[in-house]
């Protein structure tokens, strides 16, 4: 099939690496390594910070401009065969494929939709409810997570649901990694304000009680709440953790690969590709049971989930891994063969085609 594919959170030629980014990527590889040909169809970014009409129209102006542009498009050289939205939620709804699917006949899909009950009140109501009309009009709502699936369905009882699970391309992570320091921690993650800036003043503060312990720790990552994050790791000892800042996507690995154990509580995660790409590399996990979190982990299996909120019970289990080390040894087996098994690249492929041959195509 001929897809035209958008992106409105962030487009997967943004500058900025993150991880919508990240599977945005990820999506478009696994459409074409399907088989189908995917064109992306705007870069524009529709995204707004706060409820504040001003943006709003100025987006919406914007949103009928590229509508326009692609009318024009698709008279000239004709219609692609589906439209593909990832991650529309109600700060970044879709203005410009329900429109045009509708004009043209064309099959309408999201991937990674989501709904809040709370942001039916408010200032939000009015993107939340463009992003409900937009995955009523889907032909198919991919969903990445239970949780989403869960809040769709009950927002729209009866609309038309898939699964399909969060994955990487496990290529560069083939390769049998050399086993890294087992006392050494690992987190990537970004240095903004929110839920990323309260995973790691919860991470800091749970590395205190146990700096009886003889643990190193490297964090990759950078961004504007830089100051904010290192002055919550003051009062711990400097010369345990090396800040690498903000590095090459195809160089975490190597990070990944020199340490032992993945901390990072995952405060918000819609489910966290770090948490992925820390297992392919065969390190074990210690997150938070939250949020999408539970999607990507297998407690007990290849990591430990502690209660929400709980920083003794995080410190505990980061303790338990570093103590532990047949228990650690054998859940980083575990979270490589996970990975590389069943959320590949591959694994990606062969669903995404179990649930594209279901729509009908003109």
């Amino acid at each position: 099939m001929r897809i035209a594919f958008y992106a409105p959170l962030k487009s997967p030629n943004d500058p900025v690496a993150s991880g919508d980014r990240q599977m945005a990527r990820m999506l478009v590889k696994a459409l074409e390594h399907g088989g189908h040909s995917v064109e992306l169809a705007s870069e524009l970014r529709f995204y707004l910070r706060e409820p504040e009409s001003k943006s709003f129209d100025a987006l919406k102006i914007a949103a009928r401009e590229e509508a326009a542009r692609l009318t024009k498009l698709w008279d000239r050289d004709g219609k692609p065969d589906l439209w593909f939205c990832y991650h529309p939620y109600y700060k970044a709804p879709d203005l410009i494929g329900p429109e045009l699917a509708s004009a043209f006949a064309v099959p309408y899909v999201t991937a990674e939709a989501s709904y809040s009950r709370r942001r039916n009140a408010g200032l939000w109501a009015d993107t939340q409810a463009l992003v409900m009309r937009a995955v009523e009009q889907a032909a198919l709502n991919i969903c990445f997570t239970q949780r989403d699936r869960q809040g769709l369905t009950e927002a729209l009882p009866g609309t038309a649901l898939g699964m399909l699970s969060p994955f990487i391309d496990t290529s560069l992570f083939r390769e049998t990694p050399a086993r890294g320091c087992p006392t050494r921690l690992v987190t990537v993650a970004m240095m903004r304000p929110g839920d990323k800036a309260e995973s790691y003043r919860m991470l800091a503060q749970a590395l205190r009680p146990i700096g009886h312990l003889p643990w190193t720790m490297s964090v990759v990552g950078d961004g504007p709440a830089r100051d904010e994050v290192k002055a919550q790791f003051a009062g711990l000892p400097a010369d345990r953790i090396e800040w690498l800042g903000a590095i090459e996507p195809a160089a975490v690995p190597d990070v990944l690969y020199s340490g032992g154990i993945y901390v990072w509580p995952g405060c918000g995660e819609a489910y966290g590709v770090a948490y992925l790409e820390a297992q392919a590399a065969g390190l074990p996990v210690v997150a938070q049971d939250i949020a999408g979190v539970p999607e990507v982990v297998r407690h007990g299996r290849t990591g430990l989930l502690t209660p929400p909120g709980d920083v003794a019970a995080f410190a505990s289990a980061i303790e338990r891994l570093l103590a532990g080390n047949d228990e650690r040894t054998v859940m980083a087996a575990e979270a490589r063969r996970f990975i590389l098994e069943e959320r590949s690249l591959g694994a990606a492929v062969a669903r995404l085609a179990e649930l594209l041959a279901k729509i009908p195509v003109s």
